[in-house]
């Protein structure tokens, strides 16, 4: 696993390739470029995952037989503060670069056609490649400096792919919003990270992970305050309760961006956070309660926004939101291998989701509206084919992925007692069986309500952008496998695989277990989430839309999101705006200014 640094060193010659060179280099050649580079990675992942397998699982000393640590090089050396910048390569980190790698490979290859009328292919192509640079730092670091070097990497890309065309004035604006909402909770995170360097007197996950139990038992205070403000990067990253709000407004960048964005980069990270430091979240009594709530809540928030809207993205942005809280309930109830199994599938299945939605606006010069829409399942059998694929497996209907990784999750937190956890995101469950299929029912089905221009022109992508979603469709129908269940007499690979990272970690249940009452009750609501969108937006075509009328308040309470931007505009835009007019108009121009020319003045200067 010595070359497992490869990983890194093939997207950052792609920046540099695209970066330094692509002003000279056919268009061609710059996405063909990019795109290799990533797929490199990808490959010397899977070279590293074959001879991961081939180590024993538990090493002579009782440890994690196949992790491995890749030292590079010395990064800070000041009195007791040492930095090393060196690769954690364990089951963890791969899974995640693996995922990383896969999925962004095909998206670059999506983007090359996509983005193809774009008049900055070179600067598309060089954040493209940096974004997945800084994930896998993120995810390869072996210290919590590391990390951060890569969250922050993540954060900068987000800012600049949001707002790609930032000669708009909402893609601009998306930016900013994602920038500094974000800032609120890398914040969080690096005063974590200064008490965990001042609790243990290191940052390298090797010398502080395995120590938290023994060294936090004394210490409880510093056990909450620590596993808290790592929470709250997580929750901001991850878009979770309150500081969502910004990854519906992200969907003004391109959508293969989106894609990566939703699937494999930024928003994973929080997961990804939380389980590596799963250890300091259990030395807390309360941690892993709070991160199993704010998911729970945050997906039956977030379902019940996109159950509404008319917007393609923006359903999909959601919908992104809502998985990501049911990923943070199976890591809260202890469920880690689940929560990972359902970060995987969902990868899959909702860069497909997304990659679709761009070929349907590729299709209509960019229309959003799902209602402005109908009847394209013939016009785009291919891009139809494989979005049904994907619907089906956000639906989790079995036997597509999410089916498993979903329900996985569901059980663990219904045999761990959190019954009321267990609850709500069945209902979560059902309200996402609704929205998925009300999205293909009303924006593939019926009759067509295109304009006569827009449905003249019609025409299905072509193979460049085919491929990848096809790619991704057979990943999300087949992912499932990963993670099969103990219960039906197979193994379950997945956990099995991850199994050394959380040995001894306090799990709820065994992943992998079966308990048949939670998965019927949740099959059933997603079997009525599937009834009602069917009776609502088939056979009563309108009944919906006169309901919404009727109900005007509560429709248009829900479709602006619960209306948490316009509080976060009451309670803190403006009156910050207002601040600072204050400063600037009174303290800097009256009293600073006045006091330095009244004192010229004086001087008769």
């Amino acid at each position: 696993m010595e070359f497992a640094w490869l990983i890194l060193l093939f997207p950052l010659v792609g920046v540099l390739v695209s970066a330094l060179l692509g002003r000279w280099l056919d268009r061609r050649i710059v996405a063909a470029a990019a795109t290799a580079a990533v797929g490199a990675s990808f490959v010397v992942a899977v070279l590293v995952l074959v001879e991961m397998l081939g180590l024993p699982v538990e090493s002579t000393t009782g440890g994690n037989g196949r992790a491995s640590i890749v030292p590079l090089f010395s990064w800070i050396s000041a009195g007791d503060f040492q930095v090393e910048v060196r690769l954690l390569v364990d089951q963890l980190s791969i899974l995640m670069a693996l995922v990383v790698t896969g999925v962004s490979t095909l998206i670059h290859a999506y983007s090359a056609a996509y983005m193809r009328g774009d008049v900055d292919y070179k600067r598309y192509f060089t954040w493209l490649n940096l974004f997945v640079l800084s994930m896998l730092v993120l995810v390869l670091g072996d210290s919590f400096l590391t990390l951060y070097a890569g969250w922050e990497g993540v954060g900068l890309c987000s800012f600049l792919l949001i707002g790609y065309w930032f000669e708009r004035e909402a893609p601009a604006n998306a930016a900013k919003k994602a920038f500094l909402v974000n800032r609120v909770g890398d914040v969080g995170l690096a005063l974590g990270i200064m008490l965990i360097f001042a609790t243990f007197g290191s940052l390298s996950f090797g010398q502080v992970l395995p120590a938290a139990g023994e060294v936090l038992a004394a210490l409880p205070g510093t056990a909450t305050a620590i596993a808290l403000l790592l929470l709250a990067g997580a929750v901001a990253k991850s878009a979770q309760l309150p500081l969502h709000v910004w990854l519906p407004d992200a969907m003004e960048g391109p959508t293969p961006v989106s894609a990566l964005i939703h699937a494999a980069t930024m928003v994973t990270a929080g997961v990804y956070l939380i389980a590596r430091c799963h250890t300091l979240f259990e030395a807390s009594a309360t941690a892993l309660t709070w991160v199993a709530w704010i998911g729970t809540i945050t997906g039956l928030f977030a379902a019940t926004v996109a159950a509404v809207q008319k917007d393609l993205k923006r359903v999909l942005a959601y919908s992104t939101i809502s998985q990501l809280g049911i990923m943070f309930l199976g890591i809260g109830v202890g469920a880690y291998a689940a929560g990972l199994f359902h970060l995987t599938t969902h990868a899959f299945f909702k860069a497909l989701l997304f990659l679709g939605a761009g070929s349907v606006m590729h299709a209509l010069h960019g229309e959003l509206d799902i209602f402005k829409m109908g009847g394209l399942r013939r016009k785009l059998p291919w891009t139809f084919g494989t979005f049904l694929v994907g619907i089906l497996a956000l639906a989790a209907v079995p036997p597509f992925s999410g089916f498993w990784s979903k329900d996985e999750i569901m059980v663990a937190a219904f045999d761990s007692g959190n019954v009321a956890l267990w609850l709500v995101a069945t209902v979560t469950g059902g309200l996402t069986a609704f929205y998925a299929f009300r999205l293909l029912f009303v924006a593939f089905g019926g009759k067509a309500r295109l304009d006569k221009k827009t449905e003249q022109g019609l025409h299905e992508s072509g193979p460049v952008m085919i491929v990848p979603m096809v790619l991704l469709a057979v990943l999300a129908a087949l992912a499932g496998v990963l993670g099969l269940p103990e219960g039906l007499g197979l193994g379950n690979a997945l956990e099995e695989f991850l199994h050394p990272v959380f040995a001894g970690a306090a799990e709820a249940v065994p992943a992998g277990a079966v308990d048949w009452l939670p998965v019927a009750l949740s099959l059933l609501a997603a079997g009525l989430g599937l009834a009602a969108a069917y009776w609502l937006y088939v056979r009563r075509w309108g009944l919906a839309a006169r309901w919404a009328k009727d109900n005007a308040w509560l429709y248009d309470l829900v479709l602006a999101g619960y209306r948490v931007d316009d509080l976060y505009q009451a309670a803190v835009v403006r009156p910050l705006r207002a601040l600072g007019d204050v400063l600037a108009r009174v303290v800097e121009a009256r009293t600073i200014d006045g006091a330095v020319n009244g004192l010229a003045r004086l001087l008769g200067l």
